[in-house]
């Protein structure tokens, strides 16, 4: 059973547990529509965003990018699907070369994170959130989403390495990729161990495996897509 989506009422929760506070608003009219540079609350590279065209509500997708990599890549990864589909990005970049979590522990990306979610939240009529990635950004993706699922309602895992939650809430459903001949996170010590721990915690995964590498096949994106507004 899904959460309801109040802000979370756990003060001991908070940003070192991968804790987000931002909740969808009551937006009286739609912000402006394209791509568009946001700044970064915490004074570093601004993320990406692009808002299809229309009225909305639009289902709002965060993407987070692998290791080493930017907003832009991140937001690429639906960007090509994003118009025909009503899905508003937002492509945050880690402060680090990855998120704190896969180095530190949850923290300062949380905090940024939250914010860039809250002013999209109040800016444009979402009828849900997803949280998606590739890499180090989908074992963050999978992490941020199974903590946040009072107000995260899917994940996009595309190749992850693992999903290290510290608290749990509500149960997303999940979707995970995986190339058979990766080199990089390796199938058989990731996704083919993951998924079934994922079941067996019932949360609801779709799990496509592909000949390929560490990649995201335009198939896989498309088959993803297809899934979220399915």
């Amino acid at each position: 059973m899904t959460e309801p989506a109040p802000p979370h009422r756990q003060p001991e929760e908070g940003y070192r547990h991968g804790r987000l506070t931002a909740r969808p608003t009551t937006v009286t009219g739609p912000g402006p529509s394209g791509p568009a540079e946001v700044p970064d609350p915490a004074g570093g590279p601004p993320a990406l965003r692009h808002v299809p065209a229309g009225t909305g509500p639009h289902r709002l997708v965060l993407l987070l990018h692998g290791a080493g990599g930017s907003a832009r890549q991140g937001l690429d990864l639906l960007l090509p699907l994003a118009d025909a589909h009503r899905l508003l990005l937002l492509a945050p970049q880690a402060l680090a070369s990855t998120w704190d979590l896969i180095a530190e522990g949850f923290g300062p990306d949380v905090a940024r994170i939250d914010a860039l979610l809250a002013a999209t939240l109040g800016a444009y009529p979402v009828s849900g959130v997803t949280v998606g990635g590739f890499s180090d950004g989908a074992s963050y993706a999978l992490s941020l989403g199974l903590t946040n699922g009072d107000l995260v309602d899917a994940v996009l895992a595309f190749s992850p390495g693992f999903a290290a939650p510290l608290v749990t809430h509500g149960r997303p459903r999940v979707f995970v990729s995986h190339g058979t001949d990766d080199r990089v996170l390796p199938v058989d010590v990731c996704s083919r161990r993951l998924v079934p721990r994922l079941h067996t915690l019932g949360y609801p995964v779709e799990y496509a495996e592909f000949a390929g590498g560490h990649e995201v096949p335009a198939e896989i994106r498309r088959q993803a897509v297809d899934w979220l507004v399915g």
